[in-house]
């Protein structure tokens, strides 16, 4: 183990008498010293009993605080490996006043995306489907699920779902999907965002490499053409340590 690391832990360094549960002195002092630089993204930290003995507390309190570093994102928690410190995140502005895809978005920041596919076919809808893309019961739904990776980073889970009349061949959807359709004469026009915070569940925490439980944003959006027809409906989850969404607004002209 690293002697800095010793350093760092001890516990005349973080505890304080009147400083509130140790639990959390321990996980401010712990972020304190990622975001100084002392801790770099990849290092290892101890393991949850050596990290115990060095710092003088239990088990439990060593247990308390990486979950809490882990729920900020700040540490990466992995089963058989251990804990590290997560890579460094840039924070994203994300305009909810403009209809973009994430590679547009992405690309405007000088940003390398990369998708992994994780879904991609042509499915039995489901009622949700049914109704949000008009579709019949006994019909299909074009699906293309994939985690987006900005820079390497896993930053968002798309899950789009689209009528097989606008994309009949969701297996040939490239990097962009919004280039598809437009290629296609289906250039989406406007759309309908529903902004929700949530927590993550496993599958969707370790697909964006964050601890169970960490903060999420959720968008489900509601595509539409230029005649008005729905063409896609898509739920997105966005890492919360990693994205701001920004709406310009301005005042209506018959307030006083």
């Amino acid at each position: 183990m690293p002697e800095r690391m010793e350093t760092l832990l001890q516990r005349n360094a973080w505890a304080r008498e009147r400083g509130g549960p140790l639990y959390s002195q321990l996980r401010d002092h712990i972020g304190k010293t990622i975001h100084s630089g002392r801790l770099k993204a990849g290092d290892p930290l101890p393991s949850e009993r050596d990290m115990a003995r060095i710092a003088g507390v239990s088990r439990i309190t060593v247990r308390k605080a990486v979950q809490a570093l882990a729920r900020d994102g700040l540490v990466i928690p992995k089963q058989g490996s251990g804990t590290s410190v997560a890579p460094h995140v840039e924070r994203v502005q994300q305009s909810l006043s403009r209809l973009t895809s994430f590679t547009e978005d992405m690309a405007l920041r000088g940003m390398k995306v990369r998708s992994v596919w994780l879904e991609k076919g042509l499915f039995r809808p489901s009622p949700r489907e049914i109704m949000k893309l008009g579709l019949k019961a006994n019909g299909l739904v074009a699906r293309i699920s994939r985690l987006r990776l900005a820079n390497d980073i896993p930053l968002a889970i798309e899950r789009a779902a689209l009528s097989p009349v606008y994309l009949p061949d969701p297996e040939n959807v490239g990097a962009s999907l919004y280039a598809h359709l437009a290629r296609n004469g289906h250039r989406p026009n406007r759309a309908m965002q529903r902004l929700s915070a949530r927590n993550l569940g496993r599958r969707d925490a370790r697909l964006l490499e964050v601890a169970a439980g960490a903060a999420s944003l959720n968008i489900e959006r509601i595509t539409y053409l230029a005649t008005g027809q729905v063409v896609e409906f898509t739920q997105s989850v966005y890492r919360g340590d990693a994205y701001d969404f920004v709406a310009e607004l301005q005042l209506a002209e018959n307030n006083p």
